[in-house]
This record gives C-alpha cells, structure tokens and sequence, in this order.
C-alpha cells in the first residue's frame, strides 16, 4: 500500500497530492505546522501538541481549520490509512488560497490544511540513541518569533545541511552573547558536572518545544535538579552529558560539540534514563 496524504478535506495518493499554486503557504511561507511521534499508532504528548498549534495559528491570526475533536479523528484516519505504528505525523496549515499579495487577502479564505504520515524504525532509532550523536554550532541567523512554529525553515535547512557536510546530526544556533539558543530542529540540554540539567528559558526567542515540556515534568517528578539557564559552546564541551529533545529526536544523546567530546565522548546515563522515562510517559499518554 502506498502513502495516503490528506489535503483540504480529501484522501489522496502521496506522489499525486498537490496544493493550489497561489496557496500562501508555498508562496509566503504564510503556513504554521506540527509534529506528533506516534507510537503504536497513537498520537504522543497531545494535548501540548495541539495547544502549541493554536497558538501558533492565533498568533498569525489564521483561524483553526476545523476543531480539535475533529482534528483528532482526521489525524487518526490518516493514521490508520497509512498503517503507521511507529513515525512521524507531519501537519500543516496555510491561510489559504489568495492571489499573491504581502498583505492579507482581502476577503476572507478558508485555511488549507495538510497532514502526512511517516513511518520510524524504532530498532534503528534505539541503537543511534545508543550510540549518540555529534552537533556542530552555528550563528543565530533566523527571525524574530521562533516561539511560531512557523513552515518558513530555510535557516534551520541550511544549519541541518552544514551540520550533514560534517558528520553531524544537529546544529545549534548560538546568538550574539554567545549562548545557545536551540537546535535547528531540537531543544538543546547539558548536563552540569554538579548533576543539574539546563536547558535554555523560553522567554528567549526559543521554540515552545512540547518534548521539551514533558520532559520537565519528568525530571521535576524524580527529583533532579533543572536550571533553564542558557549555557555556551564552551560549558556544553565541559558538562558531563549533552542531549536533544523533540518529536523525532525524542531525547537523543550529543557526544560531541564542534569535534570536541563532551564528557568521556559516550553516551551518558542521565540521557539514557531520560529518553526511557519519555517513551514511557508518551506511550501512557498516546490517544
């Protein structure tokens, strides 16, 4: 069975599903998306996921497509159309249809919305977790309001593309004071040698990361010590462990910063009990 996109209220074949030229999306960037992990065909983490897309939509004043219950039951038929258990549930939503133009059309259109679904090896993900990546850092260069999760990606594709040229798996973006900001694609986290994790604040301009979210919780519910404090290329090259969260990462090990290893250059056991305690947590609460 081949892929099955969703594409403004119809089921269609992947390689032949197709949005209007004039779709704002594609020409402005004018579009917000999402990302949910699915496990056992079940949706992770959400309520943070949904409540992260109206947001976003309300903050370029696009209105939401559909409800929330209803959202729910399209996603799942894509899903299920798909017979994804373990992946990647990819939506996304333009304002709509108009003739280009900077300003907002005129009179009013209806949202378009896509939704797309790929499947995960979850074996292959497990043993690269168990093996760890490498990041490399980059200079903050993207807009304003990456709070947004917004389709407008081309900083981050060419992070993720620098940080392929060398072996990497992951960019963080640095800003001016010479803190990381986030990943390209990833909240960004160490581990200090004292044993308390930090990650950046979100009043910084950082995405609202819903992994990043649940994993707070976790970590508040054991009793570790968190400090959403910005932190340098320099102290993530001297803290004991380093890691990724996300959608797709979920919680991925960082052995490596620019070249030099952080830690001993091995996955730790702080990162090792965090993706495990989030996969958990994201199969107990899956809808």
């Amino acid at each position: 069975m081949g892929r099955i996109a969703y594409v403004n209220g119809a089921f269609e074949r992947h390689g032949e599903a197709a949005v209007h030229i004039e779709d704002r999306g594609y020409q402005l960037a004018d579009a917000v998306y999402e990302v949910w992990a699915l496990f056992d065909g079940r949706l992770a983490d959400p309520e943070g996921h949904f409540a992260r897309l109206e947001r976003s939509l309300s903050e370029l004043k696009i209105p939401m497509p559909m409800s929330r219950r209803a959202l729910t039951v399209v996603l799942r038929e894509t899903v299920r159309q798909n017979r994804v258990k373990d992946g990647l549930v990819y939506l996304q939503v333009s304002r709509g249809v108009a003739p280009r133009d900077h300003a907002f059309p005129t009179d009013p259109v209806s949202p378009a919305m896509i939704i797309t679904v790929k499947a995960i090896d979850r074996a292959a993900a497990e043993a690269k977790a168990a093996k760890g990546v490498s990041v490399i850092t980059t200079p903050e260069n993207r807009w304003g309001r990456c709070d947004i999760k917004t389709v407008g990606l081309l900083p981050n594709a060419l992070a993720k593309q620098a940080a392929k040229e060398r072996g990497a798996a992951e960019a963080w973006f640095v800003d001016e004071l010479g803190f990381v900001t986030e990943g390209a694609s990833s909240n960004a986290w160490i581990v200090d040698a004292d044993g308390t994790l930090r990650t950046r604040d979100t009043n910084a301009n950082i995405l609202r990361g819903v992994t990043r979210y649940t994993l707070l919780d976790l970590i508040r519910e054991t009793g570790m010590k968190v400090d959403e404090r910005p932190f340098t290329p320099a102290e993530a090259k001297a803290a004991t462990e380093a890691f990724i969260t996300g959608a797709g990462a979920l919680v991925l090990p960082v052995i490596a910063v620019d070249g030099a290893p952080v830690g001993k250059g091995v996955v730790g056991p702080v990162a090792t009990r965090l993706r495990r305690l989030y996969i958990e947590r994201a199969r107990e609460t899956a809808i």
